[in-house]
């Protein structure tokens, strides 16, 4: 642990876990402050005001103190509240203008973005800047820590207030492929000055982009793994944003994220209580007793999680005796097309929604957990079913590369292969991991083996945090 005086941190983001969650950027910002505290870290989290973060405001035990106000906010009134939920340290924007409606964080009833994604995320960046550059109550941040598009503002902001060394600000890319994109008519809505908007601030082919603000504006930028990092100085995976990275590339670091260790632990202690869960699992899915490996998958179906790579891919695992159990929901024909596996074929089980408790009871009862994605910046998936016994077949990308040893002849001598790794994200070379995966659990004591060397991976915050510790304290203001 650091002695010390704390180092103030605050965490800008569009979501996080337990109130508001669409994917692993809510696991990573819920699980920050308490990673980070025993590095001497003393992180707040800046969350938007939904429906579902005032409803945990109004059962906080202590109440919470409202510490800014404002008449106009970009298009309203707005209050920001300061309390202590779940044992987290919060700041909640309360704009009921902005973040008080029906429909996701993102999109609305119709499925659609909300028109007005915009300015609801600008005004979350604007409040960032106003609390780096002044503090609020007499605390003040050193760092800002950014995620994604949505705080992507932030740094461009503090520029215009001339407050860029007020704080050190980090910019976190959680996924490149969502850059928050708006027309340049909006810029005056936006409060952004015209003098950024050129190639080398904040615009990206005629429009804003928030995240390229981020990217230019920060003073460090992180993605969450070093793979990932790499491949985003490609065009292959920078998004047309590659540039832009490269021109910074010595301020570009990849830190892979991990897991709660303790609320993801499994629910047995042997390979026989491993065993009993896979039973369980089956019956529960309505799955035959087989003699192939029982595979998982815990997903948004789309092209980028690789899943109709699986569909094409599926036969060759069915044919060996495996068996796959499926728990996502998304794109309109993967679904149908999983639908239709599980019609045809007794060893597929398909539950299209999402469902936290099953996903828990398919971590532990899945021998197999199957994560084939075109790209993939860290992946909580694969993390999660190495704890749990879970052997990761995984495309060989982003942090899938970074967290999954390859069960080749080498690995597998010195017993430290924890999963099988697979390129390119094809059919074919999928078919062939499963042909592997197969040949491992016949042959018994080298996928028990894998099993156990997964159980016993670091997957935890501890290394990635003293990461995280370091790099504010480079860039921490005094």
């Amino acid at each position: 642990m650091t002695s010390g005086p704390s180092l103030t941190v605050l965490s800008v983001t569009s979501e996080c876990v337990p109130f508001v969650k669409t994917g692993g950027l809510a696991d990573v910002a819920g699980a920050l402050p308490a990673a980070v505290a025993p590095q001497g870290v003393a992180m707040r989290t800046l969350l938007p005001g939904y429906p579902a973060v005032l409803e945990a405001l109004g059962k906080a035990e202590q109440k919470p103190v409202q510490v800014a106000r404002w008449d106009s906010l970009f298009g309203g009134a707005a209050r920001l509240f300061a309390a202590q939920l779940e044992g987290r340290d919060m700041l909640v924007l309360d704009a009921p203008h902005l973040f008080t409606r029906d429909g996701t964080l993102y999109l609305g009833p119709d499925g659609q973005d909300w028109p007005d994604n915009d300015r609801r995320f600008a005004a979350l960046s604007w409040v960032a800047a106003q609390i780096g550059a002044h503090g609020i109550e007499g605390w003040k941040p050193r760092v800002l820590h950014l995620h994604d598009w949505q705080a992507g503002l932030t740094p461009a902001y503090l520029h215009a207030m001339g407050a860029s060394g007020s704080c050190g600000t980090l910019m976190t890319i959680h996924n490149i492929a969502f850059q928050g994109l708006t027309p340049a008519s909006q810029m005056h809505a936006l409060q952004l000055p015209g003098e950024l908007f050129s190639a080398e601030g904040f615009e990206y082919w005629g429009q804003i982009s928030a995240l390229k603000a981020g990217l230019v504006f920060s003073d460090r930028i992180s993605t969450v793994s070093p793979t990932y990092a790499r491949e985003l100085l490609t065009p292959e995976f920078g998004t047309g944003l590659d540039g832009v990275l490269r021109a910074r590339a010595g301020d570009v670091c990849g830190i892979l994220n991990g897991i709660d260790k303790q609320a993801w632990a499994p629910p047995f202690k042997s390979q026989r209580g491993k065993a009993s869960r896979v039973a369980a699992l089956r019956k529960e899915a309505g799955l035959p007793d087989s003699d192939g490996p029982l595979c998982v998958v815990i997903s948004r179906l789309s092209a980028q999680k690789g899943l109709d790579v699986l569909l094409s891919a599926l036969p060759a695992l069915l044919a060996r005796g495996g068996q796959l159990m499926l728990l996502g929901s998304g794109d309109p024909d993967l679904e149908d097309g999983f639908r239709a596996a599980a019609q045809d074929h007794a060893g597929v089980s398909v539950r299209i929604g999402y469902n936290e408790p099953l996903s828990r009871r398919m971590m532990a009862g899945a021998e197999a957990v199957l994560v084939p994605s075109r790209f993939e910046p860290c992946g909580l998936t694969q993390l999660y079913g190495l704890h749990h016994g879970a052997v990761p077949v995984v495309a060989r990308t982003g942090g899938l590369a970074d967290t999954v040893i390859d069960a080749n002849a080498a690995a597998l001598r010195a017993g430290v292969a924890t999963g099988i790794h697979f390129a390119p994200v094809t059919a074919e070379a999928l078919a062939h991991a499963f042909h592997r995966l197969c040949d491992l659990y016949d042959a018994g004591a080298p996928f028990r083996a894998m099993q156990r060397a997964g159980m016993k991976a670091d997957v935890g915050w501890e290394s990635s945090a003293e990461e995280y510790a370091r790099l504010y304290a480079e860039i921490a203001k005094p």
